[in-house]
């Protein structure tokens, strides 16, 4: 599998603060033998982070496209509505689970809008911007992602055995 992960963060693209949780997801992903391909931070624009990730997904190189940052409720939290408009279809359970485990920690994690979908051939999903919430949030729906991505590239054998 291979991975493509956007750091959104007006401060990291302007060199004010250095990115961790980009970081923290690539070797995250390296343990469990996913090569990350691209990295990339840029600011909390709606319009920049949507033509990034369409790039990414439409270039057909990249299985699994990760966000990280600005899925909150602040003014500048864009990363959910920019990635709502470029996807061909929402998987609405991929962030069910983010927040429910993410609500055994904190209740803040009730205001999360992070959202999860498919552009293409590659699953697209949004983390928090913060290195351990964007690493505990990726573990969370891990179990399912390796099968997402084989059935949105076109897997036809049955999910389930039949009995």
């Amino acid at each position: 599998m291979k991975a493509a992960i956007l750091t959104l963060s007006d401060k990291g693209s302007r060199g004010e603060r250095a990115d961790a949780s980009g970081p923290a997801l690539v070797a995250w992903l390296a343990e469990r033998g996913v090569e990350t391909v691209r990295t990339e931070i840029i600011p909390d624009e709606a319009d920049l982070i949507s033509a990034r990730l369409a790039a990414w997904a439409d270039a057909e190189d990249v299985d699994l496209i990760l966000t990280t940052g600005g899925t909150g409720v602040s003014p500048r939290d864009v990363t959910p509505d920019a990635t709502m408009t470029i996807l061909d279809r929402l998987i609405p359970g991929f962030g069910e689970v983010m927040r429910m485990r993410s609500l055994q920690k904190t209740p803040n994690a009730m205001i999360s809008r992070a959202v999860a979908g498919i552009r293409g051939t590659a699953l697209i999903i949004n983390l928090p911007g913060s290195p351990r919430g964007a690493v505990e949030n990726l573990e969370a729906v891990w179990p399912a992602v390796p099968h997402a991505v084989e059935k949105i590239q076109g897997d036809t054998r049955d999910c389930a055995p039949v009995h």
